[in-house]
């Protein structure tokens, strides 16, 4: 029993289940089955949290590597606008085969602009804070220059089946972010690219010293995660059924970052967890849907949402917990006391 209450994930996990049972006594349907599809709370929940699982994981394998990405949520933008843009542009906004490309399109665009990040940092030598902060700034310009300022709507029914379609009675978007954190396991797991991250991240010099090609891993954990933020971009923006470059993935960076770290990666790079990170997102992703539930007003919810944060980080700190659960232990007989 001790062991599992000292394992990192297990307060999150604790307090998921504790959010996710507020809303079973708070919702009017947690879960239920139309149309032969599955609807309520904890569809929202899932279907909500796709986004941010896929811009976590990319975080998760840049972090992993001692870096930090701050622009995903201007890739997200950028995305979105591209592919809002070149959908309008279609004669017909249905046709499959045109959006799947436009779609492809999209995500290589994002790519590139990890790419961009990835040069700055392992090539140019730039600190991952501010390569990344040049295009957090410069990329919603990029993405408002895209859609001139304007909201772009779109009537692409293909186009939004990748946020609110159904396959097999799952949420599609749902489906993407399970897909995404699979070929991630597998290539982590797996193979030795998950060692190699880690030892990337541990030790840069020492990696190097190894024969490993630090470069070019640091490289495309960047082009990974721009990858998935352009991913998230197309979700978010098929969602709305439009291109808002302002909105667009405002503020997603923080929350991936406090995902991956609920999760129990190591902000200093080496040590990662992916089934900690979607645990992470999926809890935040909870957290807001539950203080929507339980009536916080909308000025609190930040503030609800921050004491609540603390409070799980407070749980997972071993020096915390020894701190406070230390003291109430019985203190060990003196010698003296024993010999007499």
């Amino acid at each position: 029993m001790t062991s599992i209450l000292k394992n990192r994930l297990f307060w999150p996990a604790a307090i998921l289940v504790v959010l996710l049972a507020v809303n079973v006594f708070t919702s009017n349907q947690f879960i239920t089955i139309r149309d032969g599809h599955l609807f309520g709370t904890l569809i929202d929940i899932l279907r909500g949290s796709a986004p941010l699982i896929l811009v976590a994981l990319g975080m998760t394998l840049v972090i992993a590597t001692g870096g930090i990405d701050l622009s995903v949520g201007s890739v997200m933008a950028i995305s979105g606008a591209v592919a809002c843009l070149l959908i309008s542009d279609l004669g017909d906004q249905n046709a499959v085969g045109p959006v799947l490309l436009i779609i492809a399109a999209s995500i290589g665009i994002s790519v590139l602009f990890g790419l961009w990040n990835g040069a700055l940092v392992a090539i140019v030598g730039i600190q991952p804070i501010i390569a990344t902060l040049i295009l957090m700034v410069a990329g919603r310009g990029v993405a408002q220059l895209i859609t001139d300022g304007q909201i772009i709507n779109v009537q692409s029914g293909p186009y939004a089946t990748i946020a609110s379609g159904f396959l097999l009675a799952v949420p599609v978007a749902f489906l993407i972010a399970v897909a995404a954190v699979a070929l991630i396991v597998l290539l982590t797991r797996r193979t030795a690219l998950g060692l190699l991250l880690e030892s990337v991240g541990g030790s840069p010099t020492a990696s190097r010293l190894a024969g490993i090609g630090a470069k070019r891993i640091t490289v495309m954990v960047y082009m990974v995660a721009g990858g998935f933020a352009g991913l998230a971009g197309l979700i978010y923006s098929a969602n709305i059924k439009s291109a808002d470059s302002i909105s667009a993935g405002n503020l997603i960076e923080l929350d991936a970052i406090l995902a991956v770290v609920i999760g129990g990666t190591a902000l200093i790079g080496g040590r990662f967890s992916i089934a900690g990170t979607v645990l992470g997102a999926i809890l935040i992703q909870t957290l807001g849907v539950t203080v929507v539930a339980v009536g916080v007003p909308a000025q609190a919810t930040l503030l609800f949402k921050a004491i609540v944060v603390v409070a799980l980080c407070l749980s997972q700190s071993p020096a915390f917990r020894e701190k406070v659960f230390g003291r109430l232990k019985p203190r060990p007989a003196l010698r003296a006391e024993v010999a007499q």
